[in-house]
């Protein structure tokens, strides 16, 4: 028999997800390694449809426990906890903007004591980093639109605000990727390459999770998950979608606009 709670907290039972995780992630690796190297891209695939299934699988469950196991007390931890994840977020990116001011404020000599080195063209920043901004700044708008939207109750110019967002970012990684084809420089080229591509890679990544999200809290919203006074997995989306637009300000600040100048 089911224990009574004397609590208002939720205790999770036991999972395979983790570990079903953990084994498409080991296998998207190794998978990637041999892909690169020429060889099969059986073992990405497996880890790729692994890492499919543990998404679904996983999301599945969470959304289960939120209609009947995330008390208030529940949702005002989750709000701590995803306001700690941005947090560690905020210093994964910081050992990026380290590593190119570090190079970019003291050139070496093997740089030609200057910044970007020598032979470096680097891309002007008002033309696609420029649309790319603006791109990202709107999107902050529309899902900013689609939460207050939410808070009204008006879950069809919700669901319209998302789809918005949704679009814009992924124009957004199609424009980084149109721009990445047209770099002049490679990620082997040397320390401005390789701290550019890092950086703003991994902000890509990052957009292309944030988009993931977002699509999910869509057809969440379709299936009536959201309602005003309860609506924490839509909340984390936005927050997330925020820290994206924020990082990517500094990105273009630095990288783009400084970086091109000094």
């Amino acid at each position: 028999m089911k224990e009574a709670k004397h609590h208002p907290y939720h205790l999770v039972s036991p999972s395979p997800w983790p570990a079903i995780g953990s084994m498409s992630a080991f296998l998207l690796v190794i998978g990637t390694i041999l892909f690169i190297r020429q060889h099969s891209a059986i073992v990405l695939f497996a880890g790729a449809s692994l890492f499919l299934v543990t998404l679904i699988g996983w999301w599945r469950d969470v959304i289960r426990e939120a209609k009947s196991e995330h008390t208030p007390e529940v949702r005002h931890g989750f709000r701590y906890g995803m306001a700690l994840f941005i947090a560690s977020e905020v210093m994964f990116f910081g050992a990026f903007f380290w590593a190119y001011f570090n190079a970019s404020l003291a050139p070496t000599e093997a740089m030609g004591n200057v910044w970007p080195p020598k032979g470096v063209h680097t891309l002007d920043p008002f033309d696609l980093p420029y649309l790319n901004t603006l791109l990202l700044l709107l999107s902050g708008t529309t899902i900013t639109w689609a939460h207050h939207s939410l808070l009204e109750g008006d879950y069809e110019d919700m669901k319209q605000k998302l789809l918005f967002t949704i679009f814009l970012g992924f124009a957004f990684l199609g424009v980084q990727m149109y721009e990445y084809a047209h770099a002049s420089f490679a990620f082997k080229g040397g320390i401005y390459p390789s701290t550019f591509y890092m950086a703003t890679g991994f902000h890509g990544f990052h957009v292309f999770v944030g988009a993931v999200f977002l699509v999910v809290c869509y057809f969440r919203t379709r299936l009536g998950h959201f309602t005003p006074d309860d609506h924490f997995g839509f909340e984390a989306a936005a927050w997330y979608w925020h820290f994206v637009d924020v990082v990517w300000l500094f990105l273009f600040i630095s990288i783009y606009w400084w970086g091109s100048a000094s």
